[in-house]
């Protein structure tokens, strides 16, 4: 063969050792990013939603279906609150990749997309007697240098369930299931409470304002005393913003001892049943409309006038606060809240916490500046008064 044939076949033998070189790597390469960002979960219909499972182990928790709502089925399924599991679902549409990285599972530990290691894991269940799963996603490590987070889809098809991403908007879960509760209990606003009273074993007191003022005075003062204007502002004002930690069904095993009672200008009055268990702080509530007079729908007063549009107002204004007391009570009836500690003092706060010696004047007081003194000239002499008889 002539030295030509053979550096020849030389180069096509380099070449083809080349190639496979090249066709390995491709081969053993986890993706290339795409074009554009591709969202990891399609398709998802939420109406098919039954259940959804948040977190793993002891953490995790379930949001339960009930009709056209979800319920906390870890909180005795107290209802869910719709805007959150609205954001929740949501937020698992939104999230976008923008590169594959592996489809082998043995790499998923590593990158923490495993249920044990996971950030976060949130699945959507279907509705059948296994609750089997509809989709999920499991959000990883955060990528090296911050740039994304490792994210996996689950899904019944192990194939799309191994494959790893990359996305640049990983969401954040609230973590306990009292993220997902509304957790405003009474909301009313200062201007519209009437009078607040607080009752307990060593009796009730009232506090009210005073007319056309913001002023708040205290029935019955004891002689010799004086309201603290700052205890009380904090006691009278306990419901304009009411949250609470945790709720659970009432329990049998609760006394509950001490009552804040808050009457409203519209004659809705709200009654706090307070019970102290394990060094916290429990409240029952109920709410009632006191006016029981009956509203006249027609728009013709018994005059046989035409009813003004201020008359009907009044009158919608009452329906509605009816309703939302009625409303209240229905969500509320047998169900027991855990308020925070320096919320649970402004409701059981003691008449004596709330007052005062009045003060009491000086007994040296400073001398009148305006009191004439007479002149030591004025004063008679010592010769003027006469001897001195023996």
């Amino acid at each position: 063969m002539s030295n030509k044939n053979l550096t020849i076949l030389g180069i096509v033998a380099v070449i083809t050792v080349l190639w496979a070189m090249v066709q390995s790597r491709i081969s053993n390469r986890p993706g290339a990013e795409p074009d554009r960002p591709v969202y990891l979960i399609q398709g998802l219909d939420p109406a098919r939603v039954d259940s959804i499972v948040i977190g793993t182990g002891d953490a995790a928790f379930t949001l339960k279906r009930r009709n056209n709502d979800f319920v906390v089925v870890d909180k005795d399924n107290y209802p869910a609150k719709t805007s959150e599991i609205n954001s929740l679902i949501t937020k698992c549409l939104e999230i976008q990749t923008t590169e594959f990285v592996t489809d082998n599972p043995s790499n998923h530990e590593d990158l923490e997309v495993t249920e044990g290691k996971a950030r976060s894991v949130v699945k959507f269940m279907k509705a059948d007697p296994n609750s089997s799963l509809l989709t999920g996603v499991i959000i990883g490590k955060t990528k090296e240098l911050g740039q994304g987070s490792y994210v996996r889809m689950l899904s019944s098809d192990s194939a799309l369930s191994n494959k790893v991403y990359v996305t640049s908007n990983a969401p954040w879960f609230g973590g306990g299931a009292v993220n997902y509760i509304d957790q405003e209990l009474i909301a009313a606003k200062r201007e519209d409470i009437e009078s607040v009273t607080v009752s307990s074993l060593n009796g009730p007191y009232t506090l009210k304002t005073e007319e056309d003022s913001q002023d708040i005075i205290l029935d019955n003062i004891p002689a010799g005393k004086k309201l603290k204007s700052s205890d009380a502002q904090s006691v009278f004002t306990a419901l304009t913003s009411l949250r609470f930690e945790d709720v659970n069904k009432i329990s049998s095993d609760m006394v509950f001892d001490k009552q804040y009672m808050c009457r409203l200008k519209d004659s809705t009055v709200y009654a706090l049943r307070v019970a102290q268990k394990d060094d916290k702080t429990y409240v029952s509530c109920a709410a009632e409309f006191t006016d029981k007079t009956p509203v006249e729908k027609a728009s013709i007063n018994q005059g046989g006038q035409v009813e003004s549009e201020e008359e009907l107002k009044k009158k919608e204004a009452k329906l509605l606060a009816r309703d939302k007391a009625t409303k209240f009570m229905t969500e509320h009836q047998g169900w027991v809240y855990e308020i925070a500690d320096w919320k649970a003092k402004n409701l059981t706060k003691e008449l004596a916490d709330l007052l005062e010696d009045e003060e009491k004047p000086e007994e040296n007081a400073a001398a009148d500046p305006n009191t004439v003194i007479p002149d030591i000239v004025d004063m008679p002499k010592v010769e003027d008064l006469g001897p001195v008889e023996n």
